[in-house]
């Protein structure tokens, strides 16, 4: 009997600390897997950032500034003193929008200032330049008391914002997009629909690599859920629920 007990103990042992070995090492690998995640998450707003930066230099701030240099060129050739003052009068009117669209540029979002500023900023600066584009008619609400959700959650949410906007703007063909951020007592809730196309969740289910897996997947990651609403010709609506956001915050995970 006491053999048999030393066996039944030992080989308990050896089950238990295999167990824990591999406990210790699947969340060692689910930790690492999360911070690959985050650090894509940033280098996709960076990349983003830096696409929308590089069109507005080339397309916008570019073109300006070379109408300027023309505007001036001719100004020397004009004997009337009136109409060369209207030139230069014209450049340098040209020359203070360039400034102000560089200081634009410069609020241009980062994960950073995702930090700094929080997600319903970050949201509205972003919203404040698509509408000012002309590409899209954006409406942004938020009900309940903004409060942080924790920087990694809120740099993900921003992603899916961010990931859904270009949807809309490239493949929707939408011209309204409507935000709504609500900070309930246990809940926190972000819904982004727009009034494009549409398109059937079936057939998007069996591409790979769709938009809407990616946005579950990163929803998944933060312990959020995400639904889509959407059928051809009826618009498509994303939801992502994120529950006891303020008990995870107390437990101080980010």
């Amino acid at each position: 009997m006491f053999l048999l007990l030393g066996i039944f103990i030992i080989g308990f042992m050896f089950f238990y600390q295999r167990k824990r070995t591999s406990h210790i090492a699947e969340q060692a690998q689910l930790k690492s897997a999360f911070s690959q995640e985050i650090l894509t998450t940033q280098i996709e707003v960076q990349e983003q950032t830096l696409n929308y930066i590089s069109q507005e230099l080339h397309d916008n701030i570019g073109q300006v500034l070379s109408f300027v240099k023309l505007n001036l060129g001719t100004a020397g050739t004009i004997t009337d003193l009136q109409k060369k003052q209207q030139k230069i009068d014209s450049s340098r009117d040209l020359i203070a929008q360039v400034i102000t669209d560089l200081r634009n540029l410069s609020k241009s979002l980062s994960f950073q200032q995702i930090s700094q500023f929080g997600l319903v900023k970050s949201i509205q600066t972003e919203i404040e330049r698509v509408n000012t584009s002309g590409l899209l008619k954006i409406e942004m609400t938020v009900d309940g008391e903004p409060e942080t959700l924790g920087e990694q959650r809120e740099l993900v949410l921003f992603r899916i914002f961010q990931e859904s906007l270009n949807n809309a703007l490239k493949y929707a063909h939408a011209r309204h997009l409507t935000i709504s951020l609500i900070y309930a007592e246990d809940l926190f809730n972000l819904t982004i629909a727009d009034d494009g196309i549409g398109f059937s969740t079936e057939i998007a289910s069996k591409r790979n690599g769709s938009g809407l897996k990616n946005i579950e997947s990163r929803a998944a990651l933060i312990g959020a859920t995400a639904t889509l609403e959407t059928a051809p010709g009826a618009g498509c609506t994303i939801k992502v629920n994120l529950k006891q956001y303020k008990q995870l915050n107390i437990n101080g995970t980010n």
